[in-house]
């Protein structure tokens, strides 16, 4: 079920009147040991329109994409041979987020724990200053808060239909960030349009950081209780906008 398409017209607080959005395509899904094969960086406004000063890059990852990443996001090993290396994009999507960080800019990614895990991992392979973080808005995070008990997927393209936002080339990073970014706001308008909402609409940018990060431990502890019904030695990996594996 869609959300009430009237909250679109409400206003958001000042201070996400410019937000970043990121999104990676990698090699696989573990966070410590698999790379990034495209990444994007884009600025919105709080109307989703897109500004200028974003960035995209196709990386040559330094190791095969096994075929079914390549599936996925389109990109094989032909097709990034003569890409940039990673010692070389690494720094520059460093550089771009922490740009952003230093503007006071929030940076949202939908999953953020995924994206920026697998980034500061990058960044540790190559010698490099993991990112130096601001604040983060995670659309996952909150949508599994204020809308805890809805049944169905909770991926960017359900998230998507039930924002009434267009998803077009779903698993490219810019189509992806952008969409999540349309994601993000429509979803913060809900939260804020919301009579009885779960907890509180935050009151600033920081505030919703640090809910988000306490957000992200309580649903990580929910998932391990159930995954311990079957598996007892299930150990939670807690941990927001960066796993921590210890």
């Amino acid at each position: 079920m869609r959300v009430n398409e009237n909250t679109s017209k409400l206003e958001l607080p000042s201070w996400l009147d410019t937000i970043a959005v990121f999104d990676t395509e990698t090699t696989g899904l573990n966070l410590r040991e698999d790379r990034i094969v495209t990444a994007s960086i884009q600025r919105l406004n709080a109307n989703g329109d897109v500004l200028a000063g974003g960035k995209d890059w196709v990386i040559n990852p330094g190791i095969p994409i096994p075929e079914i990443a390549s599936k996925v996001h389109g990109y094989y090993d032909k097709d990034v041979v003569d890409s940039p290396a990673a010692a070389i994009a690494i720094p520059e999507i460093l550089d771009a987020i922490n740009a952003c960080f230093a503007e006071g800019i929030p940076v949202l990614a939908y999953n953020a724990a995924y994206d920026f895990t697998i980034l500061h991992y990058e960044a540790v392979r190559y010698g490099l200053h993991p990112v130096e973080f601001g604040t983060v808005i995670d659309p996952l995070v909150i949508d599994k808060t204020i809308d805890k008990y809805r049944k169905g997927k909770r991926t960017l393209g359900a998230a998507a239909e039930r924002y009434s936002v267009t998803l077009d080339n779903a698993h490219t990073a810019k189509d992806d960030a952008i969409a999540a970014g349309h994601v993000g706001l429509a979803m913060l308008r809900y939260f804020k349009a919301q009579a009885q909402p779960v907890v509180p609409f935050p009151s600033s940018m920081q505030e919703l950081h640090d809910l988000q990060a306490k957000w992200a431990d309580e649903i990580e502890a929910s998932y391990a209780k159930w995954r311990q019904t079957d598996v007892p030695d299930y150990k939670p990996l807690f941990g927001w906008p960066v796993k921590n594996f210890g």
